[in-house]
């Protein structure tokens, strides 16, 4: 079997000296049945290793769940890395920041006020040490020392910059150790003030994350570490992007240079992203640093790789800064060739509120939405309200809809402050709640969701709410409840009568077979779209993401079902399938 360690100056793989060429691909971002093509296209470009976060919450969505089935299956994901001749690099966290919802870390950990976060806390440790059995009876199997590709493994996730909790890396080291991890543990920090050494143990190798200035960052990670391999474990050639912003791109040509400054210097690298991927279905983090942003769903992170898996400017770059030091394979992977155009128009639609849900009553003051034992997703809350006023909140997580006996009575939102909204006398309030993602990083993390009280209705709170989670694991409530949509202007066309909103609509179009697909919403504004009843994750129309991007894989030859969930109102009954992706407008 192979062996992998830590050198004086180099890695060593079976005693030889081994630069790490890494690209992070999240596989849990990426459709199954296309991890071949993205590792395949990240050896073309002349990397030899792939690296993975692996999110808490996805697996263990409730508590003592562990799910590692299709799109979760990281036992496969690490199979095809090592047929591709490769190795791997695991970074489970257990809080992997990201922009992922919560930053991997389970919202039913934070139920319980008691349980210390990323501390060394009895109930967390407990939490994290199930989690830990879990993936690395998949991991461990997958060591360079047993066969296969695995040859690094990562204790926390920039914990200097979280906290400086020594015995609680220690519980992660034995933890590992214990469980049979012998391949190196390492750590990686930003290269700033005490974060390298406050996120670390002696013991374990320290990396660093940065994005430019390469020299000044291996120098400051050089004075703290003055033996062992250099490397920056993420190299930031891209950014996300928020609802509302513009979309984040950096110049091919600067990224290769500052690239190429890491390589020069003799540095191992870990290029953050290689494949951003998509944050599907109610994934997508956030950030709150006064101001709530939520994460959009595409995270194409101006990658080498484009979110739908086709090499860019910054992939050739790349490339031929690679090739500058090391042989790259001949092989060149094809650029994304333009798809058909086409028209579908939804013909059916089933509203929300009645369809939704059937609330239950919680006595008291307004509970959060985490009553529901739903951590994602659209909720509903209810109660009468038979006199109107202006009603309050001291917080709304994230979006809230009021309807009074079915109208609509105005929105709040948490991006905007927003706390308190004016009711009309008389009838049933109804409120839409939206969580549009956890916060991923900072002391916001774990936050309850909803509506956060007390509830005032001209200063008076009211009490007793009915609350409960509107599912969509399933459509078929909705599916049973839809009705045909009536004629519109006959002047103008069906398509120009729209579709009134919260509602979900339905719509089916052919295809000759699986393949990729753009899916353009002008005239829609805001919510949710499903394909084959995959949720393909959230649209808004005040962008910058214009299209969402729909893998081959999820389309089937003949009749496919499109449904939209939008949750006010279209101009429409079109959506478009575009020749390609469009992101928005940069910042040039």
């Amino acid at each position: 079997m192979d062996t992998f360690a830590i050198g004086d100056q180099d890695f060593l793989l079976n005693n030889e000296p081994f630069r790490i060429l890494s690209g992070a691909i999240h596989y849990f971002r990426v459709h199954p049945e296309l991890w071949a093509d993205r590792i395949h296209k990240a050896r073309l470009m002349g990397l030899n290793t792939i690296e993975t976060y692996v999110p808490w919450n996805e697996h263990s969505p409730t508590p003592g769940s562990f799910v590692a089935e299709g799109g979760l299956d990281l036992g496969r994901f690490l199979d095809l890395v090592a047929a591709e001749g490769m190795k791997a690099i695991v970074r489970p966290g257990p809080y992997i920041c990201a922009e992922w919802d919560n930053g991997g870390l389970p919202a039913w950990l934070f139920t319980d006020p008691t349980v210390g976060i990323r501390s060394n806390e009895p109930a967390y440790l407990a939490a994290v040490s199930a989690y830990m059995e879990s993936v690395l009876a998949l991991v461990v199997p997958r060591q360079v020392t047993h066969g296969g590709p695995v040859i690094m493994f990562q204790i926390e996730n920039e914990y200097g910059a979280y906290g400086n909790d020594k015995a609680y890396l220690q519980h992660l080291v034995d933890l590992s150790k214990r469980l049979g991890v012998d391949v190196p543990l390492f750590t990686c920090d930003q290269p700033f003030g005490t974060m390298i050494e406050d996120g670390s143990l002696p013991e374990l190798h320290k990396t660093g994350t940065f994005g430019s200035r390469a020299d000044e960052r291996l120098a400051f990670l050089r004075e703290r570490q003055p033996t062992g391999p250099l490397m920056c474990a993420e190299f930031w050639n891209g950014w996300f992007d928020n609802w509302g912003t513009h979309h984040h791109t950096t110049d091919a040509a600067a990224s290769a240079a500052e690239f190429d400054a890491l390589l020069t210097a003799g540095a191992s690298v870990n290029i953050y992203m290689f494949h951003g991927g998509t944050n599907f279905g109610f994934t997508n983090g956030a950030n709150d640093k006064g101001i709530y942003e939520p994460t959009i769903t595409s995270y194409d992170y101006d990658a080498p790789l484009s979110e739908d898996g086709h090499p860019t400017a910054k992939y050739f770059a790349f490339r031929d800064v690679i090739a500058k030091h090391f042989p790259v394979p001949a092989e060149v992977p094809g650029e994304r060739a333009p798809l058909p155009a086409s028209v579908v128009a939804v013909n059916s639609t089933a509203s929300v509120l009645p369809a939704a849900v059937r609330p239950s009553m919680v006595p008291g003051p307004v509970p959060p939405v985490e009553v529901t034992g739903q951590y994602r997703g659209f909720y509903l809350y209810e109660t009468p309200l038979p006199g109107g006023g202006v009603l309050s909140f001291s917080e709304v997580r994230d979006r809230a809809q009021f309807f009074l006996d079915g109208v609509p009575a105005g929105v709040l939102s948490r991006e905007l402050g927003e706390r308190s909204v004016v009711i009309p006398a008389g009838g049933r309030l109804q409120i839409l709640l939206e969580d549009q993602g956890r916060v991923n990083y900072g002391q916001r993390i774990g936050e309850a969701k909803g509506l956060i009280g007390p509830a005032l209705l001209n200063g008076v709170e009211v009490l007793d709410w009915g609350v409960g989670a509107v599912d969509l694991g399933s459509l078929e409530a909705f599916r049973s409840a839809a009705v045909p949509l009536p004629p519109g202007d006959a002047a103008a066309g069906d398509a120009a009568a729209g579709v009134a909103g919260p509602s979900v609509s339905f719509a089916t179009f052919e295809a000759g077979g699986p393949g990729d697909r753009f899916l353009r919403l002008d005239g829609w504004t805001k919510g949710v779209v499903f394909v084959n009843g995959f949720n393909l994750g959230r649209y808004w129309s005040r962008g910058p993401q214009r299209t969402l991007y729909i893998p081959g894989p999820l389309i089937r030859e003949g009749a496919n079902e499109l449904a939209i969930l939008e949750l006010h109102g279209s101009a429409t009954r079109e959506v478009r399938f575009a020749v390609g992706p469009d992101l928005g407008p940069d910042e040039k």
